[in-house]
């Protein structure tokens, strides 16, 4: 029988298993990666001596590669998280706390980056000089500072402390217990024990995205005025559900609140393409709402990126540290827009309140709120809040020791309490997340509970609603054709010589809407119409090409074969609900000769065939840019 037992758990995630050295590697932890062994029955519950933990792994093997194919294909927070707490590794007394720590090994570069990206997920912002460079008063620092210390038991630890890490080379380097790993080509690694060995793998091909561990199927939602779509109620163990999310849908424009991991499936499953997204409302940097943000660097112009400036600060040194660049380099991926904590602050008619919540990280609750025929609606999203009890205990009267003092308490919980048309709560527990017996006299309209990873108890269902994914609260409907106004405006990106009164030749058409899957037109075929994309992916599957390319809002299908008069090189299929304009090949075609730009559109159509050929760019290159 064979020492060493290999599975493949996901795209680009391994499972290595040599139980008679007592090692288990998660090899490659791209985002989910703890939900991936969940599912294949890698982490199981145990029970021993009437403790209750969970079985894992105790080595990471991180990739040689940082992204692939778009994603992040390192992120080890929550795998340490699992092993330090929920395997019981870092627990006081705890049966598998034997004084091993988890184990990183990898490149000197992506465990160096690793280890910084986890110290600053488990801590912040760790100092007073980095509280008053984010702008805050020597007063508030010393009062967050104590917050963060009392939720770090007095001490902000290195990660040397928590971690070991082992850097792979070419030659063999043990991990424990006569277990070796050696790197054999770029993302390729030998380990061998007792003469066994096996390989393992963590490239991806051109075609491959990394798995998500829960179906969402496909939502076709409708664009309200002022509307909230729940986009997910888990949090980083639910192995059936995407953490705890909101896209905020106003005026026409594409909001969210955070960007947890795998969302660009998300989106797709919405049938929203990321070049449509206008910003992110942004609460903290812990991985289930940050993980994301790689995705929203792609799209095709800087997304606005709304926080305080503290929780900014602590993202930009999370960020920087996993992807080893200046700090500097995030103002050339968002577009910055500070909010002022504490207040109301307008974003483009949309009024938005953050609130300081404590947390072991810089976080903000987020208060929204917009005017209609009846006054005010409102949304409240209180992601990582702290429950009564754990911030009860940390009230003292001496501002020497680690804490909150009563006046910073009772103004949390008042915060905590504010009424809104629809407050969506952390319901998580422990000593970092909220609980629904808090809000059982809340008076706002509607109550989520969310950032759960169970079934809800009868006692919470008394208290808040659940939100399955894509369910929609409409806060005040709309009473215009946003969509055509957002079909205006990509027209306008893409002609910005052509008058608007010519563009209404174009714009004088019907929407057509696809269903997921639905084959547009296919390769070999005369293009009758054109389809100007508004909402929703498309995929371009090219003969001559293995890599696909997808068109996102503001793609153009069909437009070089119908202005060639020429058979279509490739087919177009949906990928989620799309709605495009229809416009006719033959009006297209005139449209473009009558206003002289024939000749340029081939070019910038040419270049974009290139570029699209390239998966960096892929649905994140639209037609105006």
């Amino acid at each position: 029988m064979s020492k060493i037992k290999k599975i493949k758990v996901a795209t680009g995630i391994f499972w290595i298993e040599i139980s008679d050295a007592d090692i288990y590697v998660l090899c490659g932890c791209p985002a989910d990666s703890v939900k991936h062994l969940m599912k294949k029955g890698q982490i199981m519950e145990k029970e021993e001596n009437g403790v209750r933990y969970e079985t894992g792994p105790n080595v990471i093997l991180l990739s040689d590669i940082l992204v692939q194919n778009g994603s992040f294909a390192n992120l080890a927070e929550f795998p340490v998280l699992q092993m330090l707490y929920r395997q019981g590794m870092l627990l006081p007394g705890h049966p598998n706390n034997t004084g091993l720590k988890p184990l990183l090994l990898g490149s000197e570069e992506q465990v160096k980056s690793q280890l910084q990206y986890i110290y600053r997920g488990n801590y912040g912002l760790i100092s007073k000089e980095e509280f008053l460079e984010a702008g805050v008063t020597p007063e508030k620092a010393d009062e967050l500072l104590r917050v963060k210390l009392k939720f770090a038991f007095g001490n902000i630890r290195p990660t040397s402390e928590l971690l070991d890490h082992k850097v792979v080379t070419s030659e063999p380097v043990e991990i424990r217990n006569d277990v070796f790993v050696k790197r054999i080509a770029l993302n390729r690694f030998e380990l061998s024990y007792m003469g066994e060995s096996v390989t393992v793998d963590l490239n991806l091909s051109p075609l491959e995205d990394y798995d998500v561990p829960y179906p969402l199927g496909f939502h076709n939602i409708n664009r309200e005025y002022f509307s909230i779509v729940h986009t997910g109620e888990g949090d980083g163990w639910d192995i059936n559900r995407p953490c705890m999310s909101s896209i905020l849908l106003f005026q026409g424009k594409v909001y969210l609140i955070d960007a947890g991991p795998n969302i660009t499936h998300s989106l797709r499953s919405l049938g929203i393409g990321i070049n449509e997204i206008d910003g992110i409302f942004h609460t903290h940097a812990h991985d289930d709402h940050f993980a994301g943000l790689m995705t929203l660097m792609r799209s095709d112009h800087k997304i606005k990126y709304f926080s305080t400036p503290l929780v900014r600060a602590s993202v930009t040194k999370k960020l920087s540290a996993l992807a080893s660049i200046d700090e500097s380099h995030f103002r050339k991926y968002f577009e910055i827009h500070d909010l002022w904590a504490d207040a109301w602050n307008e974003v483009d008619a949309l009024e938005v309140k953050p609130v300081i919540s404590p947390h072991p990280v810089e976080t903000t609750i987020f208060f929204f709120r917009a005017m209609g025929n009846e006054g005010y609606s409102s949304y409240a999203h209180l992601a990582d809040i702290v429950s009564k009890r754990t911030l009860e205990s940390m009230i003292t009267s001496d501002r020497s020791k680690e804490g909150v003092s009563q006046q910073h308490y009772d103004s949390v919980w008042n915060e905590y309490m504010a009424e809104a048309d629809i407050k969506k709560l952390d319901i998580g527990g422990g000593l970092i997340h909220g609980e629904a017996a808090d809000f059982a006299d809340d008076r706002s309209g509607k109550i989520i509970l969310s950032h759960v990873a169970r079934d809800l108890d009868n006692d919470e269902k008394k208290i808040g609603s659940g939100a399955p994914f894509g369910m929609a609260d409409v806060l005040i409907s709309a009473h215009q054709e946003f969509i055509r106004r957002y079909a205006f405006n990509l027209l306008s990106s893409y002609f910005p010589t052509i008058a608007k009164e010519r563009l209404s030749i174009l714009l004088n058409n019907p929407l057509a809407t696809f269903n997921p899957e639905t084959i547009i037109m296919k390769a070999g075929e005369m293009v009758d119409n054109i389809y100007i994309i508004l909402t929703g992916n498309v995929e371009v599957i090219k003969d001559v090409s293995q890599i696909n390319s997808i068109l996102s809002t503001g793609g153009i299908a069909g437009e070089f074969a119908g202005l060639k008069r020429t058979a279509l090189s490739e087919t177009y299929r949906s990928m989620n609900f799309v709605n495009a304009l229809k416009v006719s090949a033959n009006l297209y075609s005139e449209f473009v000769m009558l206003n002289e730009v024939y000749d340029d559109i081939i070019l910038r159509i040419e270049r974009q065939d290139f570029l699209q050929h390239i998966w960096l760019f892929n649905e994140a290159l639209s037609y105006s840019v």
